[in-house]
């Protein structure tokens, strides 16, 4: 049944997911334990230190495309040039459903001649970016016999990705792949169906910016994406880390919404808005260091314009709208817990996570003071508030309630902590850092008899209002918390050993 027929009998966007291993046996172990969820797997022959194809397709069940990839484009295989081509030409003959051979392998002209390109993936790879002859590369290779043009370029900048969504165009009436590697190129990968590409591929760390393929089909919902599909997204440099696509993909879910979120690491300000506008991207959350860079392009509301930052955009009438739900989403779980008004408030940090809480504090009826380790950044912060500011550490009974807006304590600093030695006087310690979702700072305070927030509980309800703010809707808190908590449960996971020095 798996003799080579996948590529003319599979219609639409496949996924293809990536296996390697350093012999035949953990190849084939690999290969079946994929997930049946794949539509075909890649078979890395590249990653063995004897490449047998005979032994790779042994059993197989399933369609398999083989790879056996140069050190010269970005593989594993060292060995002579004829050495390789003959591995691929055995795995053709012996019913491979896809063979990967790179266009400018000395060989490609021959095999093509020799298969007339049937099952025969033309590839190229291109590590140090966009090459600026990559439009005359594909002119050059769709004349070719090819079953499938295939282009994997490294992208530093979002815009990088318009080489990839434009590639329809460029070859029409072929049959392609086109990815962008790396975080910047991550919505070629999950985009895939709408752009047109014959498969994507799905992994643990195979190439930079490939998504593993539970998240790609769960997560992102990958199979019922769409041309029509509305395109949200979180901006920031980097970004990989972000809990907000989990979330509100989530959302979306379980809203039943024709829309998906996706990561997007920018270069600049400049890239965002252009990658945004070319994609109709319907909404975005904006995080560092993009959220007072982003500032000049847009018209802020009151909250964003009191902080000097934003975190939201959406698009309006050709121009961009811009608020900040950092206030909203700071106040909404300490609301559950207390009454701010008249409480002393001890604001650890001065960055801007500081300014938006304690503008929401002030607001509240707070008296805040702001420590800080520059005293002139401290001020200026606590001027916001009509606050005072301190040295860093807070004296002993001077805050009912502590905000920690600084990054320690944040995975992998687990054991750090801003207040090591106390003090934990007060009533409730409320600390911005979500992963983990609690902090050695939490647990010093409880262990004292502290009430205590955790940062997580923010991350969702400023999620709630951007969606909000976006379509008039808030999201189930409950899925939005549980999907944040699965991805960083899924981050803890290793990567695949020596896998991120390969291609795909």
């Amino acid at each position: 049944m798996f003799m080579g027929d996948f590529l003319s009998t599979h219609s639409g966007t496949a996924v293809c997911a990536v296996v390697g291993a350093a012999t035949m046996e953990e190849l084939r172990r690999a290969r079946d334990d994929v997930s049946p969820r794949a539509d075909l797997v890649e078979l890395r022959l590249d990653a063995a230190a004897r490449p047998d194809p005979a032994a790779a397709l042994q059993g197989r069940t399933r369609p398999v495309v083989v790879t056996c990839r140069p050190a010269w484009e970005g593989g594993g295989f060292t060995g002579s040039e004829a050495e390789r081509l003959d591995i691929l030409r055995r795995a053709w003959t012996l019913g491979a459903d896809a063979v990967d051979i790179e266009a400018r392998a000395e060989g490609a002209p021959a095999f093509l001649r020799e298969t007339g390109g049937v099952r025969v993936v033309l590839s190229v790879h291109d590590y140090a970016g966009v090459p600026a002859d990559l439009t005359d590369r594909l002119h050059s290779m769709a004349p070719t016999p090819a079953a499938v043009i295939k282009v994997a370029v490294q992208a530093h900048r979002l815009t990088d990705c318009d080489a990839i969504f434009g590639m329809a165009r460029a070859i029409p009436g072929r049959r392609f792949i086109g990815i962008a590697m790396g975080a910047s190129g991550v919505t070629t990968r999950i985009l895939a169906g709408p752009i047109g590409s014959a498969w994507t591929y799905a992994g643990e760390g195979w190439a930079p910016g490939q998504i593993p393929l539970d998240a790609l089909l769960d997560e992102f919902r990958f199979r019922e994406l769409t041309a029509r599909t509305a395109i949200y997204g979180v901006v920031g440099r980097p970004i990989g880390h972000s809990l907000s696509p989990a979330m509100h993909n989530a959302a979306f879910v379980a809203e039943r919404a024709d829309a998906v979120y996706v990561p997007l690491e920018a270069d600049s300000a400049e890239d965002v808005l252009r990658f945004a506008e070319a994609r109709q991207v319907a909404g975005l959350s904006v995080t560092a260091p993009f959220k007072v860079s982003l500032v000049p392009h847009a018209t802020l509301d009151a909250t964003a314009t009191r902080i000097g930052a934003l975190n939201t955009l959406r698009p309006m009438n050709g121009r961009w709208e811009a608020t900040n739900t950092d206030p909203e989403g700071f106040m909404a779980p300490l609301a559950k817990s207390t009454t701010v008004a008249g409480q002393r408030v001890a604001v650890l940090g001065t960055g801007g996570a500081a300014r938006s809480v304690v503008i929401a504090l002030a607001a509240a009826g707070a008296r805040v003071a702001v420590h800080g380790r520059d005293r002139g950044r401290a001020e200026a912060v606590a001027q916001l508030a009509g606050g005072s500011a301190h040295a860093f550490q807070p004296s002993p009974g001077s805050w009912d309630l502590l905000v920690n807006t600084t990054p320690v304590g944040t995975t992998p600093g687990t054991d750090e902590s801003p207040l090591p030695d106390g003090p934990f006087d007060g009533a409730l310690v409320y600390d911005l850092v979500y992963n983990p979702p609690i902090t050695r700072l939490l647990r010093d305070a409880e262990r004292a008899g502290c009430r205590v927030i955790g940062g997580l509980d923010m991350l969702v309800a400023k999620a709630q209002a951007q969606r909000h703010w976006w379509i008039g809707s808030r999201g189930d808190a409950t899925v939005m918390k549980a999907a944040a908590l699965r991805r960083l449960q899924a981050a803890e996971r290793p990567r695949a050993a020596g896998a991120a020095s390969l291609s795909n």
